[in-house]
């Protein structure tokens, strides 16, 4: 009976300690419900920051303020993206032609009195300098969900022709500022809602083929430097030292760093500054450089954690507005990853799309985060089936 009682004793007092152990874990999951922030998400979002910070401080040459700079517009961006997550559905829903109408009338705005920088008048200053092609990253996949929220999925041929207007307008008037790169990323976010919204494969290879006499189109549209990015992604040796030097420099960084890097501060294209645009567009490169192909992968692992994260709040979503608008943010946010990774390593043109939640930059990182809060605002508020 002794014997019984002392090993009921410890039982209990495991039971106990467990209990306790326990206790702080739920009371923070319980905080994260509560905010409606989907924890798996918002772990990843945070290593993809934490890991980034690391990086870049070495692209900013070990600068302090920078880094402080950036730690503070990261603070904001996730404030937004809490505040997007109280919103409800069907509110943003609701509110989604306006916003789109309010974004049109900004890009407007921009072209008439725009400020103008780097060659580009892409800013607009009322108090707050932005740039309002990064709401429209947004505006668009949302307004394209919209329309087919009460319509029938898959959509016909003339619904099809809407949505195209709805994504074409905006992503002209971007280009027009000039922005190609966002402008092409602004009409995938679009084309993607069509995709998912399960166009016909037929369809989809007959817009593909129209697509071949549009680039050509699109060409004479074109900037000059613009199209000498095309060209340079071709034969990049043809210019080493004018258009084929970022991209030259930037393979140079990411092949030297072999399998696991030179160490952390200590690659040689980018401290002796021959990568250009180290801290933005080609941070990509430094990481390859200093950390090898091991630190690579690691950054490429947690963005498909978080890609897969969004896609699976997709899948459990309810109405076909919170289904469409959640993986077309998901993707979205894959093929900025894509095209950066491309950019940096010879794949795909430069077209000046920074690395996301990596590169120094505001905007966009508000933006982005946003599209996460709308996620867990998505996945808070899914209405869950009965058995």
């Amino acid at each position: 009976m002794p014997t019984w009682g002392t090993v009921t004793m410890r039982s209990s007092d495991t039971q106990r300690l467990l209990t306790s152990k326990a206790a702080p874990l739920s009371d923070f999951s319980l905080i994260l419900r509560r905010l409606h922030v989907d924890g798996p998400l918002f772990l990843g979002l945070l290593l993809i920051c934490g890991f980034g910070l690391f990086v870049l401080y070495s692209a900013v040459g070990e600068s302090n303020r920078l880094l402080t700079n950036q730690v503070i517009r990261l603070g904001v961006a996730f404030i937004a993206m809490l505040i997007v997550a109280q919103l409800p559905p069907d509110f943003m829903r609701r509110w989604t032609p306006w916003g789109y109408l309010i974004g049109l009338v900004l890009l407007v705005l921009v072209l008439i009195k725009g400020d103008v920088g780097q060659g580009a008048r892409r800013w607009l200053d009322i108090g707050i300098r932005f740039q309002p092609s990064e709401a429209m990253k947004l505006a668009v996949p949302m307004m394209a969900a919209w329309y087919l929220h009460d319509r029938q999925i898959p959509p016909k041929l003339g619904q099809l022709v809407t949505i195209a207007v709805m994504i074409i307008v905006p992503t002209l008037l971007i280009a027009k500022q000039p922005d190609l790169g966002t402008a092409l990323l602004i009409a995938a976010s679009g084309v993607i809602v069509i995709v998912l919204a399960g166009m016909s494969f037929k369809l989809f290879i007959g817009l593909g083929i129209a697509a071949i006499p549009g680039a050509l189109v699109l060409w004479n549209f074109m900037q000059d430097y613009q199209k000498q990015r095309v060209l340079t992604l071709l034969n990049p040796d043809s210019d080493p030292l004018g258009a084929g030097y970022n991209i030259i420099q930037s393979k140079i960084a990411i092949g030297s760093g072999g399998l696991f890097g030179k160490g952390w501060t200590n690659g040689s294209q980018a401290q002796l500054e021959f990568l250009p645009e180290r801290d933005t567009d080609f941070i990509f490169a430094v990481l390859g450089e200093e950390f090898g192909l091991l630190g690579v992968l690691t950054l490429v692992v947690l963005y498909m954690f978080v890609i897969g994260r969004g896609l699976y709040i997709s899948v459990q979503a309810q109405d076909t507005f919170s289904r469409l608008l959640a993986g077309s943010i998901s993707l979205t946010f894959m093929v900025y990853v894509f095209v950066n990774t491309a950019m940096v390593t010879g794949l795909v043109p430069v077209v000046g799309v920074p690395l996301p939640l990596v590169s120094f930059g505001g905007t966009s990182m508000v933006t982005l985060m946003a599209g996460f809060g709308i996620l867990m605002s998505i996945h808070s508020n899914r209405k869950l089936l009965p058995h």
